[in-house]
């Protein structure tokens, strides 16, 4: 990968701290694809587009830490969503940017934090977040470390919705519509059989 893509600024997490519902109750993550778990794709993608790469998850801790990178948990219980992962992450890094993907995405733009934190810079905004078409993809996003209290009071107060969140920052869409396959995500069962053809 071209080393210019770097953001040399930025922390990365990967999301996987959820229950992984929709596959049955198993941690997506270290599902095998093609020979290897869904979030070693996404390692392999987004590790050389940060400075630092952590995984946030909550449970199979020892599992993601063979991975060789840091393991976060959320520092709010009760599996609260991307938010809390997002949370764990500000709390975790000294870098001024952090950038986020979800460890179901093993095809993401080896581009995203670039592209994410150029218009980020850009517009003066506290979060870049991409789009595809008329989709907006908030779990793909750069925010500005700075964010951090206002997260925590966000969550202390109840919210959860990522998107309502986003609406009370200076959000920018950064727009992907050159590559809207990179963003497809594998939630089920079936469409992990689907990728795996």
């Amino acid at each position: 990968m071209n080393s210019d893509l770097r953001v040399a600024n930025a922390a990365g997490v990967i999301l996987a701290g959820g229950l992984g519902r929709r596959m049955g109750g198993v941690d997506k993550g270290l599902r095998p694809l093609r020979g290897k778990p869904m979030v070693q794709w996404v390692l392999e993608r987004f590790a050389p587009q940060v400075a630092e790469v952590k995984l946030n998850a909550n449970q199979h801790v020892e599992d993601y830490a063979a991975f060789g990178c840091p393991v976060i948990p959320d520092r709010i219980g009760g599996f609260a969503g991307p938010l809390a992962g997002l949370h764990a992450a500000l709390s975790a890094t000294s870098l001024p940017l952090v950038a986020t993907v979800p460890c179901d995405s093993p095809f993401l733009p080896d581009d995203l934090v670039a592209r994410l934190t150029r218009e980020l810079l850009v517009r003066q905004a506290d979060l870049a977040v991409a789009r595809t078409l008329e989709q907006t993809h908030p779990v793909f996003c750069v925010c500005r470390r700075s964010v951090l209290p206002h997260l925590s009071a966000f969550l202390d107060g109840g919210g959860r919705k990522i998107d309502r969140w986003y609406q009370t920052l200076s959000t920018v869409e950064v727009n992907f519509d050159d590559q809207v396959e990179a963003f497809s995500n594998i939630n089920t069962p079936e469409e992990l059989a689907q990728f795996e053809a």
